[in-house]
């Protein structure tokens, strides 16, 4: 029997190239980095002129899909313009994606993993240099990132995303038995999962995007990717990308759509094996219920991966260098207008040193440019949508009616939504450790900052534990040893990523795998083996090689 293109002999263990993380440019002026993502830029947005908005199809077994129905993707820094129009999956489309997702499945997980491996190693090769600033232009023009947003983002951490699990799943694939019998040989092997992956990706990283589609599907899995609706343009170039290096039609099945109407189909189906989830915290609990309402449809227990909202906090102890705390709770709170899910939205002070660090923090936030994000001095650009706009402003007038009489504006509040969803960086102060902003999840440009005694630093420590039902990041701030060792300890469980004298934003694959507990996820580990592991199914192979002879043992013997 002569071997075809997926089930070619393996003749030899597969040595990957070093990993090693991206190395990330910094966009400084007259840098030619600088002048490739302006010269991009404006060549996106003349086309745009010139032909209207890009068009994005469904991506149905390596086929464009286009559908009567469509929507668009507007830019949240000037929401008259339209960066695309997407077509959007009704249910026959989620119907023919699953069936041709089945379909590629056995072939898929039958090719040897050195060549699945190549596939995603080209594919941030291609990334790194080929696509690096087209796909930094669509994510600043539709996802509202300046450049380094952009950068950090969709160029750097989506190449070690896909660098890094093609290590960790050499590392998992190499976890055999260490123990065999004289006469026998155990190996496990690490299966895909039996149906198929559905991955609901968010819009504050397009990397997160890729790499939810992409790590099931490196394990052998093939993938349902409903992109988010704000991040539609740049998630279509991943694919895009991934086909140029060799993807198989019908690995991953792009359909943008409405978000419960594809649950309704894909998450009815006895196939349905798994869901890898970035997003609200609502929504993760409406699709977990949905997964356990149909246990006696599925062919087996499904496997749920998800990271949803995070309360994520700064604790200064009165040791700290207050100046450092401060310029790291502006980057934390203010970089991507707070809209990533480790940011930081509240802060607890030491009164003995509280006006220090409140004046530097107001000084540094001061100094922040508000605007497009193809200008090279903005900071702080406008919030994704008219919904998270209404949402973060809904706040703000409450203090400012004083509805919230706890909570005072000492910088920023201001809101203008005429052109863009603009919201200005905003400092709060409360004196209720407890107040909605201290407790909600408002996901954009506003933090809140509680002065406590100092002389109560482990009790604080514990409010602050109790006071919010996520656990996703935190970071304390002390030049005391033992003020951190009880940090640490108390906030154990009050996040998956824990800093010390730094930030609690900028988590790097293959060095601080992400991801949290309680109400922020399950806490799998985005850019770690622990991921992966969650879309294999392990198999346990015993081979004997010397025949048995007689039915019963030595101690049966008389």
């Amino acid at each position: 029997m002569s071997a075809n293109a997926t089930t070619a002999p393996v003749l030899g263990h597969f040595r990957l190239p070093k990993i090693t993380n991206e190395p990330m440019m910094a966009y400084a002026p007259g840098s030619k980095e600088r002048l490739a993502v302006q010269r991009v830029l404006r060549d996106m947005t003349r086309e745009l002129d010139q032909n209207g908005p890009f068009q994005v199809p469904l991506i149905i077994n390596g086929e464009r899909v286009t559908t009567a129905r469509k929507t668009k993707q507007r830019m949240p820094f000037d929401h008259a313009r339209v960066l695309c129009e997407y077509s959007v999956a009704e249910a026959s489309h989620v119907v023919q994606a699953v069936e041709g997702a089945m379909q590629a499945r056995a072939t898929w997980e039958a090719m040897p993993f050195n060549d699945r491996a190549a596939i995603f190693l080209k594919a941030a090769d291609l990334l790194a240099h080929k696509y690096r600033y087209k796909m930094m232009a669509a994510t600043m023009l539709g996802q509202a990132k300046n450049v380094w947003q952009a950068e950090i983002d969709c160029a750097a951490e989506l190449c070690d995303f896909w660098r890094f699990n093609c290590q960790y799943a050499a590392d998992i694939y190499a976890q055999q038995p260490t123990e065999n019998s004289p006469t026998t040989w155990n190996r496990t092997e690490y299966r895909g999962l039996e149906g198929f992956v559905l991955a609901y990706s968010p819009f504050n990283f397009t990397a997160i995007g890729g790499n939810l589609a992409s790590a099931p599907a490196l394990m052998g899995n093939v993938v349902l990717w409903k992109p988010s609706d704000a991040a539609v343009y740049s998630n279509l170039l991943i694919m895009e990308i991934l086909h140029e290096a060799g993807l198989p039609k019908g690995v991953i099945q792009f359909l943008p759509g409405d978000a419960a109407s594809m649950a309704e189909q894909a998450m009815g189906h006895r196939d349905f094996a798994g869901l890898h989830f970035t997003g609200s915290t609502q929504i993760f609990q409406q699709l977990w219920q949905k997964a356990a309402a149909n246990l006696d449809v599925y062919r087996g227990f499904p496997r749920i991966v998800g990271e949803t909202g995070g309360k994520n906090m700064h604790f200064v102890h009165e040791s700290a260098s207050m100046r450092h705390a401060a310029v790291q709770t502006v980057r934390a709170a203010f970089e991507y207008n707070g809209q990533k899910c480790s940011a930081c939205s509240r802060v607890y002070v030491p009164d003995t040193r509280y006006n220090e660090f409140r004046d530097m923090l107001l000084q540094e936030t001061a100094r922040l440019h508000m605007g497009p994000p193809e200008n090279s001095e903005t900071f702080v650009t406008a919030v994704i949508n008219e919904q998270a706009f209404n949402r973060i402003d809904g706040y703000l007038a409450d203090i400012k009616s004083g509805k919230n009489a706890s909570t005072t504006i000492l910088a920023g509040g201001q809101t203008d939504a005429s052109k863009g969803y603009f919201i200005e960086p905003t400092v709060l102060e409360t004196t209720d450790p407890k107040s909605p902003t201290m407790v909600n999840e408002l996901f954009g440009p506003v933090v809140t900052l509680y002065k406590y005694p100092a002389a109560q630093y482990e009790e604080t420590l514990q409010l602050a534990d109790a006071t919010s039902n996520y656990a996703l990041t935190a970071a304390v701030f002390a030049d005391d040893r033992a003020a951190v060792i009880q940090a640490s300890n108390a906030l154990r469980h009050a996040a998956g990523n824990f800093y010390i004298n730094d930030k609690c934003t900028g988590a790097v694959v293959g060095q601080q795998p992400f991801g949290g507990g309680r109400h922020s996820g399950t806490n799998d580990k985005a850019g770690a083996a622990l991921n992966l592991l969650r879309w294999v199914s392990a198999r346990s192979i015993k081979e004997n090689f010397v025949p048995v002879t007689d039915v019963k043992y030595p101690s049966n013997l008389a």
